[in-house]
């Protein structure tokens, strides 16, 4: 556990609530395709080959997941040019001489891409816990790719631990569909959860619920979360799997895939300030009884002098505790 300085190691131990990006964070963000659903007239390997010249440039988990099933499959696929990745939506790029877009059915509905046809089979998909993306050329859709990606196995048991240490509220946030985001919320044990956001859209809800709860934690992983971890009142990374502006940017870095360190972070923080307060009344009440007791003749000075040396060890031997590691 990487934290970045002593302010931040306070912030810890007074968060109050914690807001959790889904992929990457309480997925193992290894995504894969499940589904594989061309348009008519269009067959799985061209719709797999326009969609992975797309992502071969794009960073984002599913677009690994694309790529890896066009491989397996054995397609060959296209270089592509003037690529724009569209944060928190999808990406486009011209592949021979077509404009491809890719991303999420909203992505499409913003730029006038009927997805009417494939509503049914996208409520199907999304209900049964995939993420879909689709692919279009010229306004017309060439079919949709179903992507899944695995919890975590400690999860579950993470979000109960961070309840035990003192965290009132968990909040999912993704930008993946509702229902989606739902399945997911159900399976993890979050109290709440906000879906099909964009980055701005993360941010904004991290400032709103710091309005209302006080201190609040951002734990993230991608180029997606940055606002978000920087809104927070301390923003955390999942060191090995984040991105390096996540990892920038961010507070506190998990050096590490595993939720349970995130839940040792933050008992960390409450140790501490448990502990500096201990040290903090024992320091002012021996200034309390010695100085009044020197002063009147109560304590000799060299008395006076010991007793106040010994109570500097005790404040370092107690300062140590924060240092041993609770089994």
């Amino acid at each position: 556990i990487l934290i970045k300085g002593g302010v931040y190691l306070e912030e810890l131990a007074q968060v109050q609530v914690l807001a959790l990006d889904k992929t990457g964070t309480l997925t193992q963000g290894r995504p894969h395709v499940v589904t594989v659903a061309p348009a008519p007239g269009e067959s799985e390997a061209s719709l797999l080959a326009a969609a992975a010249a797309v992502e071969q440039r794009s960073e984002h988990p599913l677009a690994r997941a694309v790529i890896a099933r066009a491989e397996a499959a054995g397609i060959g696929v296209s270089s592509a040019s003037d690529f724009e990745a569209l944060i928190g939506a999808g990406a486009r790029a011209t592949v021979d001489g077509r404009r491809i877009m890719i991303g999420s059915p909203a992505l499409m509905t913003d730029n006038a891409v009927d997805v009417g046809r494939l509503a049914e089979e996208i409520e199907r998909l999304e209900s049964s816990g995939q993420t879909v993306i689709v692919t279009a050329t010229d306004g017309r859709t060439l079919g949709l790719i179903g992507i899944a990606d695995v919890l975590r196995p400690q999860a579950s048991a993470a979000m109960a631990d961070l309840h035990r240490v003192g965290i009132r509220r968990l909040v999912m946030l993704t930008g993946d569909n509702p229902r989606t985001a739902a399945a997911v919320a159900a399976q993890v044990g979050v109290d709440d959860f906000h879906a099909a956001l964009k980055p701005e859209d993360k941010s904004r809800i991290i400032g709103e619920l710091t309005s209302t709860y006080g201190h609040v934690a951002m734990v993230g992983d991608g180029v997606n979360d940055a606002p978000a971890l920087a809104a927070a009142s301390v923003g955390i990374a999942m060191g090995t799997a984040g991105s390096d502006v996540a990892l920038e940017t961010a507070d506190v870095a998990l050096m590490g895939d595993d939720l349970a360190k995130l839940v040792d972070a933050l008992e960390l923080g409450r140790r501490t300030r448990r502990i500096v307060r201990q040290n903090i009344v024992l320091g002012l009440a021996i200034l309390v009884v010695l100085v009044p007791g020197a002063l009147i003749g109560l304590f000799s000075l060299p008395v006076a002098v010991l007793a106040h040396e010994l109570s500097e060890l005790f404040v370092i031997t107690n300062g140590l505790r924060a240092a041993r590691r609770r089994q």
